[in-house]
C-alpha cells in the first residue's frame, strides 16, 4: 500500500467500478433500458475485484495459495466437463501436481539461473506427465485411458503449470506491480474486444468456435493491448522500448488466445459456461482463461529481460 502505483491501479480500478455502476443505473432508472443481464455481470464484478485484491495485498503467500485454490477449481470445473468418469487416481496426480507448484513458488527463488525451487518448477511437467501415464500401467488398465491420460496432461499443463507463473511472478521485487497490470491489462483486452466488435464488427473471427468474436474486434483489443504499456510505463521501472512493446503484444494476442481455447472446448462439448459459481460470469474457468497464457508469456519475457529484481 506504501507504493504509488498500486494507489494508482487501486483508484482507477474504483473509479471505472463506480462509473460503471452510475452508467447502468442511468440506463435503468432515467432511459428505461434492459440491463439486468449488465447487472448480473456487474454484481460479479463487485465479488471478484475485493477478493482478488485482498489476497493480493495480503502478501505474497496469501496471494500463492490464492492462485493455487484457483487452479484446483479450476482443473474440477475442467473435469467434470471433460470426463465426469475420469480416473481419480490422474486426477489425484494432477492435484499432488498443482501443489506442488505452490511448493515451489513458496520457496523464494535466487535473482539468476535455472536450478533451486525455480528449476525444478520447470522440470515439473516431466515429473507430472510421467506420473500420469505411469498410473494407467500401475492399475494394469488399459481400455479407455487414452482420454484419461490427454485430459491429465493438458489439465495439469494448462491449469496448474501455465497458470501457476502468476505466482512465481510474487518473486519480483515489482510483483504488485507486475500482478496488477497482468489482470488489468487482460481484463481490458476482453472488454476492447467486446466493444469493438459491438460496434464495428462485420467479420466473423472464428464463428464456429466463438459466433460473437469479429475480427475487428480482436485488432481493437490488439491496439488497445499495444497503447496499454505507454499509458502505464511507470509500473516497469525496467522496461524499455522493445519491453513495452511485448508486453502489448502478449496481453493482446495471449487473453484472446486463451479465451479462444477455453471457448473451443465448451462448443466441442456444447456447454454455455464450464461453471455458475459466478452470477453473470459462469465458473472460475470462464473468468481467468485469458490469464492462462497471457501468464507464462509475461513471466518469461519479464525474466529473459532481467526485469524481475531491480
Amino acid at each position: 500500500m506504501d507504493s504509488e502505483i498500486v494507489k494508482l491501479y487501486l483508484s482507477l480500478i474504483g473509479g471505472l467500478l463506480v462509473t460503471a455502476g452510475l452508467i447502468l443505473f442511468a440506463l435503468d432508472k432515467l432511459f428505461h433500458r434492459d440491463v439486468s443481464s449488465v447487472w448480473k455481470i456487474y454484481r460479479g464484478w463487485l465479488i471478484m475485484i475485493p477478493f482478488f485484491l485482498v489476497f493480493l495485498l495480503l502478501g505474497r503467500v496469501v496471494f500463492i495459495l490464492g492462485v493455487t485454490l484457483l487452479s484446483i477449481f479450476s482443473y474440477i470445473e475442467f473435469s467434470r466437463a471433460t470426463q465426469p468418469d475420469r480416473n481419480q487416481w490422474i486426477a489425484n496426480i494432477v492435484y499432488l501436481g498443482i501443489i506442488s507448484v505452490c511448493v515451489l513458488a513458496l520457496i523464494r527463488n535466487p535473482p539468476t539461473g535455472y536450478f533451486g525451487a525455480y528449476g525444478m518448477f520447470m522440470a515439473l511437467p516431466v515429473y507430472a506427465v510421467g506420473l500420469i501415464v505411469l498410473m494407467p500401467i500401475l492399475q494394469n488398465r488399459p481400455e479407455g485411458q487414452l482420454k484419461g491420460i490427454a485430459l491429465g496432461v493438458m489439465g495439469f499443463i494448462y491449469f496448474g503449470w501455465m497458470f501457476g507463473h502468476i505466482s512465481f511472478l510474487m518473486d519480483s521485487s515489482y510483483a504488485a506491480n507486475y500482478v496488477l497490470y497482468l489482470v488489468f491489462a487482460t481484463q481490458i483486452a476482453d472488454i476492447s474486444a467486446y466493444n469493438f466488435g459491438k460496434f464495428f464488427g462485420k467479420h466473423k473471427l472464428r464463428e464456429n468456435i466463438s459466433p460473437n468474436k469479429t475480427v475487428e474486434g480482436a485488432i481493437g483489443a490488439l491496439v488497445v493491448s499495444l497503447c496499454l504499456p505507454w499509458l502505464f510505463q511507470a509500473t516497469f521501472p525496467k522496461f524499455g522500448t522493445l519491453q513495452l512493446v511485448l508486453t502489448g503484444l502478449i496481453m493482446g494476442i495471449g487473453s484472446q488466445l486463451g479465451d479462444l481455447t477455453i471457448s473451443l472446448i465448451k462448443r466441442d462439448l456444447k456447454i454455455k459456461d464450464m461453471g455458475t459459481l459466478i452470477p453473470g460470469h459462469g465458473g472460475i474457468l470462464d473468468r481467468i482463461d485469458s490469464l492462462i497464457i497471457a501468464a507464462p508469456l509475461f513471466f518469461h519475457m519479464i525474466r529473459y529481460f532481467g526485469a524481475l529484481y531491480p
